[in-house]
């Protein structure tokens, strides 16, 4: 019997109410064998436990700033790092040299080194062979100083679109350069990421996408033709104040018009203020965060999921949206129209145009028939190319090859014949 392969997860909080994306992934990874230990920068807060899954992982992941602040654990973790002074050094050096300059970046750049040398004590206890990353920032820069200091290997999963606004800062140049290969969600991702890489590493670029458990989503209740749903961080570039403005002219139309909006994050109040000031304080609802059951429960009442966003990567709530029939009304930018065809499983619109997202939900609710095909096709395409058990495979046969020496050099897995 050969041993499983033992790899390590790392982000900057886990389990988050928003990244359930990333516990799927896991949990698949788990069921191909992989034996994964999960880390994280710092405790989620309990507002992100919503559910029996995040408080099971919760319990079950290793905290690096909580193991660190204990000082006899942080002494032990650098005292075993400098028996092998090169590598303490050469990681120093490292975190220096990806200063993006300042005392302040430079004190980060030396917490963000102490960080990766309690994590990477923690990882050679445990026998890890591989760490993977999700999120480019802060966690990935602990993830690349671990690297240096213990040799493990690392890749990440590139996602967007914060990390697009600031590559220089996050040095992204240095971490693909690093990693033995880079997950990227899209081809538009894949495009940013090699905008700031050597031509040399683009070939270790591909595309894993995230994805969701389909099955999860099936099936469908009677809809009402009158209910619109949000589900997202609540924060600028969400775009909700657009929604709002499209509501308003929408209720011209269908005066019993109603939207709920799952989620929370530093917006909510003044959103929540907006939506009294504009006249909607009774057709919208502001329920906090939920259980992914419950979201699930949710989008069987709904009769289309709304995200106006200003950026993203490629939502997971649109393919969970998709999975369950809906058709999406959404915009178009990013990784998006990878996932959402126009006309044919949602509408796209120009970001922050309140008057085309107006005409987008008032088209989508006068015709349900329409909606139905949208709903039938999203769902067909989220079960072809954004199902978690083929991408977590994909990314497992990834991890796996480049273990082994022999990595694939196709940006995708090869298509069945």
């Amino acid at each position: 019997m050969t041993e499983p392969t033992r790899i390590a997860y790392l982000t900057g909080e886990y389990p988050r109410a928003t990244d359930t994306f990333i516990q799927r992934e896991v949990a698949e990874l788990r069921k191909q064998g992989f034996e994964v230990e999960t880390t994280s920068i710092r405790r989620t807060g309990v507002e992100h436990l919503v559910g029996p899954e995040q408080r099971e992982e919760a319990s079950n992941t290793f905290y690096v700033l909580s193991a660190a602040a204990k000082p006899m654990i942080s002494l032990r973790a650098h005292m075993r790092a400098l028996r092998r002074p090169a590598a303490y050094f050469r990681a120093l050096r490292l975190a220096l040299k990806t200063s993006p300059g300042g005392a302040k970046a430079t004190l980060y750049q030396l917490f963000y080194f102490a960080e990766a040398v309690v994590l990477a004590a923690y990882l050679q206890d445990k026998r890890v062979q591989h760490l993977h990353n999700h999120i480019a920032k802060a966690s990935c820069t602990v993830a690349m100083l671990c690297h240096e200091l213990s040799g493990i290997p690392y890749s990440f999963t590139l996602h967007g679109p914060d990390i697009f606004f600031e590559p220089i800062r996050w040095r992204l140049d240095e971490k693909i350069a690093r990693a033995r290969f880079t997950a990227c969600i899209s081809d538009f991702c894949r495009s940013q990421g090699m905008s700031f890489a050597d031509r040399g590493h683009w070939n270790r670029m591909h595309i894993v996408h995230c994805g969701i458990d389909p099955e999860r989503y099936a099936g469908q209740s009677e809809r009402k033709g009158n209910h619109l749903l949000f589900v997202g961080r609540l924060a600028a570039v969400k775009g909700l104040p657009v929604l709002f403005e499209a509501m308003i002219g929408v209720l011209e139309q269908y005066p019993d018009l109603h939207l709920t909006v799952i989620g929370d994050g530093p917006e909510r109040a003044a959103l929540e203020a907006e939506a009294n000031r504009a006249g909607l304080a009774s057709q919208v609802d502001f329920i906090g965060y939920k259980s992914q059951s419950e979201v699930a429960a949710m989008l069987q009442q709904v009769d289309a999921l709304v995200l106006p966003s200003f950026a993203e990567g490629v939502p997971v709530v649109l393919m969970e949206a998709m999975a369950a029939g809906l058709p999406v009304v959404t915009t178009q930018i990013a990784g998006i129209p990878e996932l959402v065809e126009q006309g044919q499983s949602g509408i796209l619109v120009p970001p922050g145009d309140a008057p085309a997202l107006q005409r987008a939900i008032s088209q989508t609710l006068s015709n349900p028939g329409k909606a139905d095909e949208m709903g039938q096709r999203g769902r067909a395409k989220v079960m072809t190319d954004f199902n978690i058990t083929t991408e977590a495979t994909w990314l497992g046969t990834l991890i796996r090859s480049y273990l082994n020496g022999t990595p694939p050099q196709n940006k995708r897995p090869e298509s069945p014949e």
